[in-house]
This record gives structure tokens, sequence and C-alpha cells, in this order.
């Protein structure tokens, strides 16, 4: 068999990881990116304050580290920091959580079943107020205005890791666009082609990874049927003049909601004398920008004191099924579209059968697509039989 020839459609995270492993193995692969610049979703803002437009976080205690560690692609990052941190329960801000959070924490130990909502399951385990505590601790990672309503399973699974102390979280200093940039270094000294604002309107022949989102990929496979649950989320960034009272973090007991002053562990976010928040709360269904922003706003106005009035720049957005696959009772990630569509495509991003937390799908499922578009059958085509690692277990889906 010759050097095969791999097209990637899309520049983002997945793309960039697919085009890396793939030319690892020898490939020749040209990526195309529809926009001027890439990352997709990684991108941060440019100008005085850096805001990320999708992820913030990546986990040290997974795989996609471990990936960016062997091949020295791990950027500069910062920890949380973890004083100064803030709950909002019953509309009033508080430094120390109830005792049903502390309640809820202790169900992390527990196996929970995948075929049964989160409140329900946690509420049979420990009483209604204590589901109702975790359920909104829980907006942290799934950005849904109802994460009690998600599998059990997938709520306890990622709860785990996203409430570890000590913190596996780490934040990329200067934003996740130092993480991109280290992606397509990589890339480009592999050989890789990047074509910027090359937009791709039909499938060139095979073998071809779609790294897009599942809107985009519909319609270069010419079918509906790839579908999963996503949410809305509220998004609001603002730049503050700097108050040491300011809270680091304030989990949204009474909501799902999340705010956290990024620029606490990377003062690069925001210029000197300054902070950098960024909040997010679910969205209700057919809940608009303004009615969402309302909420949002309230949430600040409970917890971080003056900000109306210190405020000095903000970026306000509400996205659509941006932040991941969310599994429903009865669901796992097994069940989502399957990175195989059959004649030489494959799928790669963060809505497709791929296990992991946050941006660890998209990654999961570049390795598993550039695995089976150059034929390999190495450990990366194999499948995952857990949220953790690559097994031996096959995604089972046809959609």
């Amino acid at each position: 068999m010759g050097r095969r020839n791999i097209t990637v459609i899309g520049g983002g995270i997945a793309g960039l990881v697919a085009s890396i492993a793939a030319a690892e193995t020898g490939a020749s692969v040209i990526v195309h990116e529809a926009h001027g610049m890439l990352g997709g979703r990684a991108r941060s803002t440019a100008g005085d304050f850096v805001a990320n437009h999708g992820p913030h976080a990546i986990y040290t205690d997974g795989p996609m580290w471990a990936w960016l560690k062997d091949r020295r692609l791990t950027p500069k990052v910062a920890r949380p920091r973890l004083t100064g941190l803030r709950f909002r329960v019953d509309g009033r801000s508080r430094g120390t959580p109830p005792a049903t959070f502390v309640r809820a924490l202790a169900l992390l130990r527990r196996r929970a079943p995948h075929d049964v909502d989160l409140r329900t399951w946690a509420a049979s385990r420990a009483g209604d107020e204590v589901a109702a505590t975790l359920s909104s601790a829980c907006g942290v990672f799934c950005f849904d205005h109802d994460p009690g309503r998600l599998s059990a399973a997938f709520a306890i699974e990622r709860a785990r890791r996203a409430f570890r102390v000590p913190p596996s979280a780490r934040f990329p200093v200067g934003g996740w666009t130092s993480l991109v940039d280290l992606l397509a270094g990589r890339a480009r000294e592999l050989g890789v082609q990047i074509a910027l604002n090359s937009p791709v309107d039909r499938l060139p022949a095979p073998p071809v990874i779609i790294a897009t989102d599942l809107r985009a990929a519909r319609r270069l496979l010419g079918d509906d049927s790839p579908h999963w649950t996503g949410t809305r989320t509220m998004l609001l960034d603002v730049g503050l003049v700097f108050d040491r009272r300011d809270p680091t973090i304030v989990s949204d007991l009474d909501e799902a909601g999340w705010a956290e002053r990024f620029s606490a562990q990377d003062r690069s976010l925001a210029p000197t004398g300054h902070s950098l928040l960024q909040v997010h709360l679910g969205a209700r269904r057919d809940e608009g920008l303004d009615a969402a922003l309302v909420r949002i706003e309230r949430l600040l106005d409970e917890t971080v004191a003056g900000w109306r009035e210190r405020e000095v720049w903000r970026r306000r957005q509400l996205v659509t099924d941006s932040s991941g696959a969310l599994d429903l009772p009865g669901m796992t990630w097994h069940d989502r579209p399957t990175i195989d569509r059959g004649d030489g495509t494959f799928l790669a991003g963060d809505m497709v059968a791929a296990p992991g937390l946050l941006g660890e799908v998209a990654w999961a499922s570049a390795i598993e697509a550039a695995a089976l578009a150059v034929g390999s059958d190495g450990p990366g085509a194999q499948g995952w039989a857990n949220d953790a690692a690559p097994s031996t277990v096959k995604a089972r889906s046809s959609r």
C-alpha cells in the first residue's frame, strides 16, 4: 500500500489532533479550515481581555494530557485557585458549602446507573434536597439548565473528576490559543498542509475526516441522521476593575450556573488593575438572550459586590450545541453518532461516539478517526471500554 492521502475538514482541536495522529503514521494530510484562523471553539479573543470561546480547562488525569505530554505539546498552564470559593444558595453568597453539598459529594463514591436520571437516582439515596444540590453543582461541566435530567452515570462519572481535590484541571496560560498554536506547529513539522479560508462544500475523495460540528457534518454527508443531545447556554464574560474581595469561583447551587475569575490564576488574561470574570448558565427551553442575561446578571448581583459599577468590557453569547454531548437516561457515549460513517469517511468532534470529559471527547474521536483513516489496527482504532482510556470495545451505534 502506498502513502495514504487524507483530507481533514475543520481546523479545531479535533481536526488538528486527527491531522497529527494521521501524519505520524506517514500519511499525507491536508487540513481545510473555513475561517482565517485555526482553533474553532478553542480560539481566544484578541485584545486587552483574553476570553476563551469554548473550552477552559484541560485535565491532567486524562488521556488527552498524556498524549500531549508524550509529544511535548503541553502548554504552560495555571492551576485553579480555590481560595475565594463561594456558593450561591437561596439567592445569597456564602463562603462555606451547605450540608447538602457535602452529602452530595459523598454520592460520587457510588456507582450510578445509566438508565436513570441524576435527580431521581440521587433523591432515592439522599433525598430531594441533596439531589437538587448535586444537580445544580453539575452545571459546571454540562452547561445545561437542568443537569438533573441527565443520565446519572454520565453526570457522576464527570463529577468525580470535576470535583476532585486537589483539582486535576489546568488552564492554558494566555487562553486555549496557546494550545492551538502548539498543535498547529506540530502538524506543520510533520508535513501537514493547512489551508485557511478554505471552506469545503462537498466531500473530496476518501479517506476524509470531518472534524466540524454535526450541523456542518450532516450537510457534507448528505445525511440528516447524525444528531445528539446538546444544550443552550448563556455565556457572559466581563472585564472588571480589580477588587480583592471578588470571589475566584462561584458555584451556583440555585440555578446550575458557574462563574470563575480566570485572571486570578492567569494575569495575562486582563490588563493590570483589572479582572476577567467568565460566567455560564444553562438557558431554559425557548428562553431568549435577553431573558437569560437577566438571570445571569442576577447571579453576579448576588455574589460579586459592585460588579456593575466596575465593568469596563463585556461579551455575551447564547450558544446552542456548542458545549459537548449530553447523555440522557438510557444512553451512553456508545450510542452517539458513530465515527466510521462508511466509504472512507469519519467523524471527529465533541458530539460523537467517544468518551471523556469536555474537550477530551474531541481528542478521543480524532485519535480514533485518524487510526481508521490510515487503516491502523493499533490501539487507536479499537475503541474504549470506559471514559478513561483506550481498550477493546467498539462504539455500537448505527447513527
